[in-house]
């Protein structure tokens, strides 16, 4: 089968290998150059994409993304390691008030990786390189459609700025910007249906490198989340002894575009104690990338039960799109470009759309609503903050326009800063797990098995012996106060700059 796979980000790199191995004849047609750079450093340097800037932001690969990696392209798992990829193992995760660090059978599962994205990308470039069965143009820029008439149309590949395409089978791998439904409406296909969600906050991104011998506050391969009033911060350990840092305030919150100047940003993460310990032993890397404009979106191309056209798929950020915080779009990009090399070959064309809006359904949803519900949540109690006043509910819209929240528009920080544990339908909130789960390393795994999308939310947080656990935990340890700066403090720091 010859396919033609439009983008070469990761998503559709994997799949160009993938399916290449299984025989097909793979194009990869991208409008930047995808060549691999010489080394990861270079490839660091080089990373930035005005229109990919998620490439510069932090990134970690959570287990249901890492786990089938290993399994089904261990060469290029292999090679992230040996690129300098750092497996970060369960017992590295644990705080130290977990007192039984003692392994249990499946710990190894529950293991994530930390890296500059940048590293990843390369090696899978390298990897494409070398295959056989895959050809990647880059400076091409994908202007629409071919097609055979029917209902739906048949799609027979693309078109470009330096001549069609023909193929048996398209992959939209284009990303966030996509232009699917402006390709579709050009060959008279109905357009796809998308849900989507506000995350309703900006990323400012800086990397670091660790100063050779320093005395370090923890060790190198660090994962801080800390949600605040006014922003969160991350800050991970990466490939390389590289460190990223990362500001994320409600998108809303004018005051914080200040932090785009290094002075500001390095004055706003200094108010907080855990990130000044580790400024003190790095020295910067690169400038503050931004990052803004960012929703929630799940793609649909069947609609009403009949795909909007044959022969076209989409993965990775073409098909969904989830706040960064939690780290899922990788995984569901994996997931979703495996389950299509199996597909392909095994089912007709005709039936692949339906195969993998399937998949879509029973593996991402559940994820995508459960990731517009916490952002639903978190952004109501920033804007709370910013506003001094209640925010209105801001959940999913699909087609037929605004839905409300999955849950509550309460924030998970608020409640715990309320002392709130359980709520009315029974649950516990994920701050409180998070917070019971660093005294007990039952629910600390199940706080893991949950973030690595290993455990669906509700097995977890409706689970009675958890809400049991929590509750006893969180009514003897207390409620340690964040770290949070004073109005004063942030104000003082916003206007480092």
């Amino acid at each position: 089968m010859r396919i033609a796979v439009v983008g070469g980000s990761l998503s559709g790199l994997l799949a160009a290998t993938l399916l290449g191995r299984r025989g097909h004849e793979v194009i990869v047609l991208d409008r930047d150059d995808v060549a691999p750079a010489g080394d990861p450093e270079a490839a660091a340097a080089t990373a930035f994409r005005a229109g990919a800037p998620q490439i510069v932001q932090l990134h970690v690969l959570r287990p249901l993304g890492r786990l089938p990696v290993r399994e089904h392209l261990p060469d290029v798992y292999a090679g992230w390691l040996d690129a300098g990829v750092v497996e970060h193992s369960l017992v590295q995760q644990m705080p130290p008030t977990l007192a039984d660090r003692s392994p249990r059978p499946g710990d190894d599962e529950l293991a994530m990786l930390l890296f500059r994205r940048s590293t990843i990308d390369w090696v899978i470039r390298r990897t494409v390189a070398a295959e056989p069965d895959v050809t990647v143009r880059s400076g091409v820029r994908v202007t629409g459609l071919t097609a055979t008439a029917g209902d739906p149309p048949r799609v027979t590949g693309v078109t470009t700025d330096v001549g069609p395409v023909g193929a048996d089978l398209v992959l939209d791998a284009s990303g966030r910007r996509t232009r699917i439904d402006h390709w579709l409406r050009g060959i008279g296909a109905r357009p796809t249906e998308v849900t989507a969600a506000e995350c309703g906050v900006s990323y400012y991104t800086r990397y670091y490198r660790l100063r050779p011998a320093a005395t370090l506050p923890g060790p190198p391969a660090t994962v801080v989340n800390l949600p605040m009033r006014r922003f969160m911060l991350a800050m991970f350990g990466c490939d390389h002894d590289t460190v990223g840092l990362c500001l994320v305030p409600p998108a809303e919150d004018r005051a914080f575009k200040a932090v785009r100047d290094p002075a500001a940003f390095t004055a706003v993460a200094r108010t907080v104690p855990q990130a000044a310990a580790w400024l003190d032993v790095m020295d910067p890397e690169t400038d503050v990338y931004p990052m803004g404009d960012l929703h929630n979106t799940l793609r649909r191309l069947v609609v009403d039960g009949t795909p909007v056209a044959s022969g076209i798929l989409a993965v990775g950020d073409s098909l969904c799109t989830t706040n960064p915080t939690f780290a899922r779009g990788i995984a569901f990009a994996l997931q979703e470009v495996i389950h299509l090399a199996g597909a392909v070959g095994e089912y007709p064309v005709e039936e692949l759309t339906k195969v993998m809006d399937e998949l879509t359904s029973t593996r991402i949803e559940p994820w995508f609503a459960d990731q517009a519900a916490i952002d639903a949540a978190r952004l109501a109690a920033l804007r709370r903050e910013l506003r001094g006043t209640p925010a209105g509910p801001a959940g999913p819209a699909g087609p037929a326009g605004p839905a409300g929240p999955a849950e509550s528009a309460e924030s998970a920080e608020s409640e715990w800063a309320a002392g709130a544990v359980e709520g009315a339908d029974g649950r516990v909130d994920l701050t409180s797990l998070r917070q019971a789960a660093g005294f007990d390393p039952e629910l600390f795994r199940a706080h893991v098995r949950l973030l690595g999308m290993l455990t669906p939310a509700e097995e977890v947080l409706a689970d009675p012996a958890v809400v049991r656990r929590v509750r006893e935990i969180l009514g003897s340890v207390g409620r340690p106060p964040l770290p949070d700066p004073s109005d004063d403090e942030l104000a003082a720091a916003l206007a480092a700059g």
